[in-house]
């Protein structure tokens, strides 16, 4: 018997190209969960100094949090194949650098300087996708699902690749640098094949330039500057919605991040640490599912409860964990809070896709992979700092603290949300191009009456 979820996502899927490029962008996402752990493994195995793994994974990750928005404003105005075509074989080309100096145990700048070219032109993919899915869809029902299927995809990237990494970089039989090697084939092959399909590729929008002055005709000048004006969009990061978002998913990701680190702490206090990827994958797990379930129908609630349902029901996983008496508890308590994860996300998602003008998509959706990067950077610091002093049950307190940080965040951004533009007026679906939030309506989400 199929599954109810079939019909949703074999809708979406049977459009053409979709199944390709969706695939493509599959396997060019899973890096993103690869190079971090392959970095220090390798650097780690091969320095014997976790201070030089740390310095080097930490470039690229703050690399990439500056230059993916870049990238992305740059996408937006140029196209994905005239911008990332160069990009991800920079990026690819720094990460082969990055591989062959590890093992020639050069000097740690130049390690340093070749993960920053790694991260700093890498991009988001996940952004890219689902631009994609904007531009070959009419709906906000299918968008949604198509948002919904991509949050699975990235739990799917987030559970088989840090577990394919760390068996490629610590098996005797294959270099330490196996992760990176097999993150640096997924990156090209898989990026070059998503930016191969041409035929979903949005289509970009230059920014107009200001038109030159006419001393001969003042009102004419006047007139076409005042139009220039009203068809520029809000730069994104003015958009409260977008705001509200970014700092709801940092504080999201520094939750994620701490509890990456105190999950292992935990488990080495009770001599499992060998069991930590098991109880971590229980939450991937959970959220891959709850994102299919997610995305497979149309919710009665408007995306700013959906929000916040999430965001509230991670808050309250979260403080559980400090009370796990074993791994196993702590396994099941994960894949409980992972059922909210991806359809928070996806709710995330919708809101900023449904609030910045078409011809900023790409741009908005990266900042949120950048806050969640940033957050997870910091989590790990930090919660590694109150761990080293207190021990897994500080680290888990820690964890709780984050994900009540990213309820305040959003309890205070609430009133930009609910003034989000409405996802049943999407650009391309008879409504004007959005400059920004509109004041008047309450947004909706995908098949929700207005309330």
């Amino acid at each position: 018997m199929p599954l109810p979820t079939a019909g949703a996502y074999g809708r979406i899927l049977s459009r053409p190209g979709a199944l390709l490029f969706s695939s493509a962008g599959l396997m060019a996402r899973f890096p993103m969960s690869m190079v971090g752990i392959s970095t220090i493994l390798a650097v780690q195995s091969l320095y014997g100094d976790y201070t030089a793994a740390g310095i080097v994974s930490a470039a690229t990750l703050v690399a990439a949090a500056v230059g993916t928005p870049l990238l992305a404003r740059l996408i937006d105005m140029h196209g994905q194949r005239r911008v990332m075509l160069p990009s991800v074989l920079v990026s690819g080309t720094s990460l082969l650098g990055l591989i062959l100096a590890a093992q020639a145990l050069a000097p740690l700048w130049l390690l340093v300087l070749l993960a920053v070219g790694t991260g700093g032109f890498g991009g988001s993919m996940g952004s890219l996708v689902r631009s994609r899915w904007t531009t070959i869809l009419s709906t906000p029902e299918d968008i949604h699902t198509a948002f919904s299927l991509e949050s699975a995809l990235d739990e799917l990237a987030y559970m088989v690749g840090p577990v394919l990494a760390t068996a490629a970089s610590t098996t005797s039989v294959l270099p330490v640098t196996s992760g990176l090697i097999i993150s640096l084939f997924l990156q090209v092959v898989g990026g070059l094949l998503f930016l191969s399909q041409r035929s979903t590729e949005p289509v970009p929008h230059p920014r107009t330039r200001r038109p030159r002055r006419r001393p001969d005709d003042d009102a004419a000048r006047r007139q076409e500057v005042d139009a220039l004006l009203a068809a520029r969009p809000t730069p994104v990061l003015r958009q409260g919605a977008v705001v509200a978002i970014t700092v709801i998913f940092l504080f999201s990701g520094a939750m994620f991040g701490a509890n990456d680190v105190t999950a292992v702490a935990f488990a080495t206090e009770l001599g499992q640490r060998g069991s930590t990827g098991i109880a971590l994958a229980t939450w991937a797990t959970g959220s891959c599912v709850a994102a299919l379930l997610y995305g497979s129908r149309s919710w009665g609630w408007p995306l700013w409860k959906q929000l916040v349902l999430g965001v509230v029901w991670l808050a309250l996983g979260a403080s559980t964990f400090v009370f796990a008496p074993s791994l196993g508890v702590l396994a099941v308590l994960y894949a409980l809070v992972g059922l909210g994860t991806a359809p928070t996300m996806a709710a995330g998602n919708n809101i900023v896709q449904a609030t910045v003008a078409r011809s900023q998509l790409t741009e908005g959706l990266a900042w949120i992979s950048t806050s969640i990067n940033i957050g997870v950077s910091l989590g790990s610091m930090v919660g590694g700092v109150v761990i080293d002093a207190t021990g897994s049950h500080g680290g888990y307190l820690f964890t709780a603290g984050m994900s009540w940080m990213a309820a305040v965040a959003m309890i205070i951004g609430l009133p930009a949300l609910r003034r989000a533009r409405s996802s049943a007026h999407l650009p391309g679906l008879g409504d004007p191009e959005p400059g920004g939030p509109d004041e008047d309506s309450e947004e909706v989400g995908p098949g929700a009456d207005r309330n």
